[in-house]
């Protein structure tokens, strides 16, 4: 097992993965009989068949399943190994990934993040956040996509470390001239009978507001489908529909086009983000630095 090389792991997740000893070779630019060698010294090196050869190409065995598990988050660490020096070489001393919710990015992230990177103790780390609905961000913490995340609490974090961040409350924003405009605050199931803007199908909020639509036995009603928050406003500024926003996204927005934005008095309404990692001793010593910083961001 102490023979095992980062070539040899390659070779074998490209034959796993295209499923022919050629098609990896073909991408590697190495002949087919120079890695069928290398797989057949590393069955030895297990001590257990890895692959199953067939007439139309190689299925991995059970032994092979697990091995290739391993070798993909051993190649994953790899890699950021190799981004993270390549970050030193190019004169950065840090190299942070954040996956985040739409929701988290257009509310707090971005001054947050901002605010740590102008401590001049910080001026060396690079932060590249990139917008995820919650399971892919939870799915891309699990497999090491990426160092950190930030979603709403109510994700499946199983296994994963977390941190209290921010929190928001979820409102109805609607046209003034709209039937459910003239409410101070409503209930969801309240609202129901009109129509929405929608946003992405598997973000936390869609799913849940399809859960509390079903078990008040009402339709969840789209008319319009958009890709973001600012997207969802323009449409409710058109009069086309209502819209379930963040109040913290939608106020600036409703104060400089007389929207009226309604909080939803629903107890799930109330939020709180998350932080989570896979655990504070995989962190680099600039992640570290950042969640300790959002921390106490969320506390001020």
């Amino acid at each position: 097992m102490r023979d095992l090389d980062l070539t040899t792991l390659r070779l074998f997740v490209a034959v796993c993965e295209t499923r022919s000893i050629a098609r990896a070779g073909e991408q590697a630019s190495i002949v087919g009989s120079a890695i069928s060698k290398r797989l057949a010294q590393l069955e030895e090196a297990v001590g257990t068949p890895l692959l199953l050869r067939k007439r139309r190409g190689v299925l991995p065995t059970p032994a092979g399943e697990t091995l290739l598990e391993h070798a993909r988050a051993m190649l994953g660490s790899v890699n950021r190994i190799e981004r993270d020096m390549a970050a030193y070489a190019g004169g950065a001393r840090g190299h942070v990934r954040i996956l985040a919710s739409a929701s988290v990015m257009a509310e707090s992230l971005a001054e947050d993040v901002a605010d740590f990177l102008q401590d001049p103790a910080h001026r060396n780390i690079r932060v590249d956040m990139e917008e995820r609905v919650s399971p892919e961000i939870v799915r891309g913490i699990r497999e090491g996509s990426a160092s950190i995340g930030l979603c709403w609490d109510a994700a499946d974090l199983e296994g994963l470390e977390r941190r209290d961040y921010r929190t928001d409350h979820l409102a109805i924003v609607a046209h003034p001239s709209h039937p459910v405009a003239k409410h101070e605050h409503v209930r969801f199931e309240q609202v129901l009978d009109h129509e929405f803007v929608g946003m992405p199908a598997l973000s936390a909020v869609q799913l849940m507001l399809a859960r509390e639509a079903a078990v008040a036995g009402k339709p969840l009603v789209y008319r319009v489908l958009v890709s973001n928050f600012d997207a969802a406003l323009r449409v409710v500024r058109a009069g086309l529909a209502i819209s379930v926003v963040p109040a913290e996204v939608a106020r600036p927005f409703t104060d400089a086009f007389g929207l009226r934005l309604m909080p939803l008095t629903d107890a799930w309404a109330r939020r709180r983000f998350a932080i989570c990692f896979r655990s504070e001793a995989a962190l680099s010593p600039s992640a570290q630095l950042l969640v300790a910083h959002l921390e106490r961001r969320a506390t001020d």
